[in-house]
């Protein structure tokens, strides 16, 4: 287990959440597996314990995670501002699971930033904000914010707390940010947990049928199109990327969480170790980087690139060799 949680700093935070009456659970913008999964995982967690708990998320989640328990109970700030706001002026505590600075929030950034409740961090990405959380849990080895949630959970020894609806939110988060188990932030501990979130009862295989086998038409053939017309593969890289227009995006229909999972199949590629995903969106180009082994994708540009998508593919390939032979080692 993870030994970023001091005995010293939970007894002083367990005091505080005994004294709270109202703790708010937040997470970043276009909430993915892992971020809905430690959500729910930590609500679920705090309603057992007898806590008052709410989650307050920026914006909705793609559609294939709704079926999660407690998911229909979750306060969006896009929908119900004047709630949301009103919630974090009152919380005691606000747990900020899976990102490491308010900005990833969005427009929830500045509502944080004047909240007067103690905010409490558990994230696994680099470069937390130091200057932000009152308490910080971060560790950049574990494969996922929902791992790290039941290890808090566990270093409190309060397990017996863990429920069906906990342990099936957890496992999802892990799930979809491990890419199932198959990357390589996958550890002994992660495989020792969804052990243990089967004795709990979930049934795995219908987390997995929710999460993979509910694809719309319009997905498959969005997915379809970008493999056929719009994968570009860079052999002598071992670099594969797709990028997609806002025009045909549009053209499919697409909906949040449509693109979901397309870096890893071009990843899946054989001999391919590098992947990218350039999606335009609103005069922003999302960018989305995996890759295979020790390859420190981290040091790439990614997120966002402001400009035309042909610009961000140019600048992409034009770094590309450099990357490739600083980090040759890593590259199979």
């Amino acid at each position: 287990m993870t030994d970023i949680y001091k005995k010293e700093l939970l007894e002083t935070l367990e005091l505080e959440m005994r004294n709270a009456k109202l703790i708010v659970i937040t997470s970043h913008k276009s909430p993915d597996g892992d971020s809905m999964g430690s959500s729910l995982g930590m609500f679920h967690f705090l309603k057992a314990k007898g806590h008052h708990a709410v989650i307050c998320h920026p914006d909705i989640s793609p559609s294939f995670l709704h079926w999660m328990p407690g998911s229909e109970d979750i306060k969006l700030l896009e929908r119900e501002p004047d709630m949301v706001k009103s919630l974090l002026e009152s919380a005691d505590l606000i747990f900020c699971l899976d990102y490491h600075h308010p900005n990833r929030t969005g427009k929830m950034e500045d509502l944080l930033v004047k909240a007067k409740g103690k905010k409490i961090i558990i994230d696994h990405h680099r470069d937390p904000d130091l200057t932000f959380a009152d308490y910080l849990f971060s560790d950049i080895s574990a494969s996922s914010t929902s791992q790290l949630v039941y290890d808090f959970i566990c270093a409190q020894h309060l397990e017996h707390h863990v429920n069906e609806a906990c342990g099936i939110c957890l496992y999802t988060g892990i799930v979809t940010d491990t890419g199932s188990f198959r990357f390589s932030s996958t550890s002994p501990r992660t495989h020792q947990i969804a052990g243990e979130m089967m004795k709990k009862g979930i049934k795995t295989w219908e987390v997995h049928e929710n999460l993979f086998d509910s694809n719309s038409l319009n997905k498959l053939q969005l997915v379809s199109y970008a493999l056929l017309e719009k994968l570009v593969i860079i052999p002598e890289y071992q670099t594969a990327y797709v990028w997609l227009t806002a025009a045909e995006q549009e053209r499919f229909n697409i909906v949040k969480g449509d693109t979901e999972g397309l870096v890893n199949q071009v990843l899946s590629i054989e001999g391919i170790e590098l992947a990218g995903f350039f999606k335009e969106t609103d005069q922003i180009i999302k960018i989305s980087f995996r890759s295979k082994g020790s390859i420190p994708t981290n040091l790439l540009y990614g997120g966002k690139f402001q400009g035309k998508i042909q610009d961000a593919l140019t600048k992409f390939v034009t770094i590309l060799p450099q990357f490739v032979e600083e980090n040759k080692q890593a590259f199979s």
